[in-house]
């Protein structure tokens, strides 16, 4: 693995031999023009599928950004920010509590309070983003209210004839100062599949037009290994093995300073506390069988995934840690789908076990002036939560009406042996257990080839996560949050419908959808305080419902010789308890771009972003921490020349990205950080990156 002292010398090697994965560049929004995985469990055809779905794929020069970022401007999706690395994917407005984030198809758990669960794969190993919205808990189980997010990186496949192959290239950016190299090598036969790919970034503290913002920087450094072995022509193995490592990741929303306004409690002394990660790290052990078996296809896997992280609270005036907390969330699990033709229908039936453990080891300095005790003060001791499920899925056609309709039984346990520390710590009542039912039923009508109408309906669910059931501990909106066991899951019960059409050259979709949550997780205000802190008290309830509606789309349409794009998003929720809208939901966008990409020569593509202001906030849920958001524009262009095939190169592409031309000073609405302070957004940058193909 790669580790601190070796990463300069693995990037100069990278971006001098051009040792980096090919970038699938996002000249114009992704098309529907390909099989997407996530939606039905196999390969299938989006138009096919009557579920909204984005593919995503990385643009020319962001590899020094991490995978959140690509979810930005698109329609019905949004990100969460507290950093340049803490990126969080939102869909449609329902954050990562309420989504389910795959790599490789591989559930990734992880109950952070900050930091970004898509942020632990390193961009230049990205192949695509599958996203996949609205409800989805029938295949995928809790948390699947808002959809699912698959980060997929290259698999190996077979190839008829002895094939060695590479993918190579590099980026170095301005706005970040940033340098990033990775590289992909494959090779494969009839019977033997194997690829490895290695990839590493150095970025620095990005510019915003008002200035520098400090602790955005961070290094990055992740390897892979696929591997599959056909044991026959109807059966094979494989094997997936990922390490990612991040180093100096700071989350500057998380910044607060004590005695001032949004101060959290943070005792005036100490002055200014940012949360940061040293080091942290993600860890994926996947193998599986695949095999024709009775007519059907059977696939079986079992993994082990790790994510470490290393969490401290830096004091400006101490200049060192005053809180210093290490935990692994490993999740051990196990899968089988069992794909079948039965007559005229497509069987998948599956079952899905896992089990997350952590046993978080946290310290703290609390003895002012001198805040040098080292308290032992764990949030919470051995904490594990199991997941079971069977499911049931089928499609079948009606005249030119394809259905699909599935069911989906889990049982989800929880338990600790301790919960919060000291004189206020608790041994019993942790455990909880949650028996679900999930469905959905769904069609999509061919008008003709190339234009559909789909509808779905379904239900959802999501049971409270480790930090929900068990820890107590102060956080940064200035509230003591005491953790609840026996919380409910949360219910969702969403429709949706739209139109997708797709041609040799106009493309389009678009759908409206409304989905109602019922017991709502959520901290609730007490109206007491921690005798520890003086914090007033958030404990963590069921509310009584909220609802989400809005209506997005997107298109493509060639205009003379250029082709133009679009894309919109609406969207509103309500927080019916308190009769007010829901706390922090993205405001209302509009993007319009123009370019040309032919296959080879000089491409390009420019863009406007336009989001409206946001002035539905928030006042008795976030007690007035919630703040309007005036509404921004930014400007964005690549231009790029692609060789095609030069010598030893079957391709070869130089692209320069262009950011916030007109260096608009802005944040996001969802960006963290004390009201009215929010980290502002980057400036004016550009970014070339060099890719190629052997």
């Amino acid at each position: 693995m790669f580790g601190p002292a070796s990463f300069r010398n693995t990037l100069g090697l990278g971006l001098v031999a051009l040792c980096c994965v090919e970038l699938h560049a996002q000249d114009a929004p992704a098309t529907l023009d390909e099989v997407v995985v996530t939606a039905k469990g196999y390969a299938a055809d989006p138009q096919q599928t009557p579920q909204a779905i984005s593919v995503l794929t990385p643009p020319a020069g962001a590899t020094t950004q991490t995978p959140g970022a690509l979810f930005r401007g698109e329609p019905g999706l949004g990100v969460f920010s507290d950093g340049a690395w803490g990126q969080n994917p939102v869909l449609r407005g329902l954050k990562k509590e309420s989504i389910v984030i795959l790599v490789d198809g591989v559930r990734l758990n992880s109950a952070q309070p900050a930091g970004a669960i898509a942020s632990f794969l390193d961009m230049g190993l990205l192949d695509r983003a599958e996203v996949v919205k609205g409800p989805t808990s029938v295949l995928y189980g809790s948390g699947a209210m808002g959809g699912v997010v698959n980060l997929l990186t290259p698999e190996a496949t077979f190839t008829r004839e002895f094939t060695v192959g590479s993918r190579v290239g590099g980026t170095a950016g301005t706005v970040d100062r940033g340098l990033a190299g990775a590289g992909i090598a494959t090779v494969s036969n009839e019977r033997h599949a194997l690829v490895v790919g290695a990839a590493a970034n150095d970025v620095d503290d990005y510019d915003a037009p008002a200035g520098r913002v400090a602790h955005t920087g961070f290094r990055s450094d992740t390897v892979l290994a696929k591997y599959r072995f056909g044991l026959t022509d109807q059966a094979s193995v494989r094997f997936n093995l990922q390490h990612n490592r991040d180093f100096g990741v700071w989350y500057p929303g998380s910044a607060r300073t004590g005695g001032q306004p949004g101060g959290a409690g943070i005792p005036p002394p100490l002055g200014t506390v940012t949360i940061h990660s040293p080091e942290q790290s993600r860890k994926l052990f996947e193998g599986g069988v695949d095999a024709a078996l009775g007519g059907g296809k059977l696939a079986v896997d079992v993994y082990r995934q790790e994510v470490f992280r290393q969490i401290r609270a830096w004091s400006s005036t101490l200049e060192r840690d005053y809180v210093r907390n290490d935990v692994t969330f490993a999740t051990d699990g196990a899968r089988a789908r069992y794909l079948v033709p039965l007559g005229s229908h497509m069987l998948t039936v599956g079952a899905e076990t896992w089990r997350m453990e952590a046993d978080p080891e946290r310290h703290i300095d609390n003895n002012p002036p001198a805040f040098d005790n080292n308290r032992r003060n764990d949030p919470f001791s051995d904490g594990r939560i199991d997941s079971t499920g069977l499911f049931v899925q089928d499609e079948f056609e009606i005249a030119r009406t394809h259905v699909v309709a599935g069911v989906r039984f889990d049982r989800v346990a929880g338990d600790a042996a301790q919960k919060g520390a000291g004189a206020s710590a608790q041994t019993t009542g942790l455990d909880h257990t949650d028996r679900n039912v999930s469905w959905s039923l769904s069609a999509i009508h061919a008008l003709d080839a190339n234009l559909g109408l789909y509808a779905n309906v379904g239900q959802a669910y999501r049971a409270a996560d480790m930090r929900e059931r068990f820890e107590d501990s102060a956080r940064g909106d200035g509230y003591y949050h005491i953790g609840n066991p026996q919380l409910e899951p949360e219910r969702s019960t969403s429709v949706e419908a739209g139109v997708k059409s797709r041609s040799a050259r106009v493309e389009y979709q678009a759908a409206v959808f409304y989905t109602r949550i019922d017991n709502f997780i959520a901290g609730r205000i007490t109206g007491t305080t921690q005798p520890g802190t003086g914090l007033p008290i958030k404990r963590t309830e069921n509310l009584d419902r909220a609802t989400i509606y809005g209506f997005e789309g997107s298109g493509s349409v060639p205009i003379g010789p250029v082709v133009a794009d679009a894309a919109f998003t609406w969207m509103r929720g309500e927080n019916e308890q308190d009769d007010e809208p829901l706390s922090q939901m993205p405001p209302p966008e509009f993007r319009i771009g123009v370019g040309q990409t032919p296959e080879r020569g000089f491409r390009w593509h420019a863009q406007v972003r336009a989001v409206a202001k946001q002035d539905r906030v928030a006042q008795a849920f976030s007690a007035g921490t919630e703040n309007p958001t005036p509404g921004f524009a930014t400007v964005d262009a690549t231009i790029g020349w692609r060789f095609g095939r030069v010598g030893v190169l079957s391709d070869a592409r130089l692209d320069l990205r262009l950011t916030n031309l007109l260096d608009k000073g802005y944040h996001e609405h969802l960006t963290e950080g004390v009201s009215g302070y929010e980290i502002q957004a980057p400036g004016r940058g550009a970014a070339l990156g060099l890719t190629a193909k052997f």
